[in-house]
């Protein structure tokens, strides 16, 4: 009776120490702990914020461009004439003269624009003077009372059988870019013939 009872006592702790191994395998396991990437500290992120400019590599503004002295006009010039230049085959040879009378210095440069005319405030007569190039064009600057000049030739009229002769009062000369003139009083004979050109002249030098 005895043997009986510790038989049956062993299978009931047998069963239960059965079921409870078999609860433990059944039970839920333990989630395993995922790992997370790090990016590393050495890559470069971009940037979001630009580089401000450098205060010292602002665009500084144009420097001012020195201005030089102001073209001769006639209003504060004279002209003469000189005959020295002698003469060849027909023509004379002058010097043209453009004299600086007012206050301020002033550049002469380039080529006078010179015709015959018939007076003071007369039209010109027959073609305008061509250009003399042989002579290159230099800055001439004239202080007060100083002079510049260019060499002007005028051909006789009488040397153009075709020439319809026409009495000439003086020259009128314009300085070089100017639009008002100066009345040189020479009279001469003129060719009032627009294909005749009786004058040539040369760049401004320096007297």
């Amino acid at each position: 009776m005895t043997s009986q009872r510790i038989s049956q006592g062993f299978v009931i702790t047998t069963a239960v120490a059965a079921a409870a191994l078999l609860l433990t395998a059944c039970g839920p396991s333990q989630p395993q702990t995922q790992g997370t990437t790090v990016p590393g500290t050495n890559s470069a992120s971009p940037s979001s914020t630009p580089t401000s400019p450098d205060a010292s590599q602002s665009p500084s503004s144009s420097p001012t461009t020195p201005t030089g002295p102001a073209l001769c006009k006639a209003a504060t010039l004279s002209a003469a004439t000189d005959a020295s230049g002698g003469g060849a085959a027909g023509s004379v040879y002058m010097k043209l003269n453009l004299t600086n009378t007012g206050t301020a210095p002033c550049l002469l440069k380039g080529y006078p624009g010179v015709s015959l005319t018939a007076g003071a405030d007369g039209a010109p007569i027959g073609a305008a003077a061509t250009r003399d190039e042989t002579t290159p064009v230099a800055d001439v600057l004239l202080a007060p009372d100083q002079t510049g000049t260019a060499v002007l030739r005028y051909t006789q009229a009488a040397n153009y059988s075709d020439c319809t002769l026409t009495d000439a009062a003086g020259y009128r000369i314009y300085p070089p870019e100017d639009t008002a003139s100066l009345f040189l009083p020479q009279p001469t004979s003129a060719c009032s013939n627009a294909n005749i050109a009786l004058l040539s002249v040369g760049a401004f030098q320096p007297a």
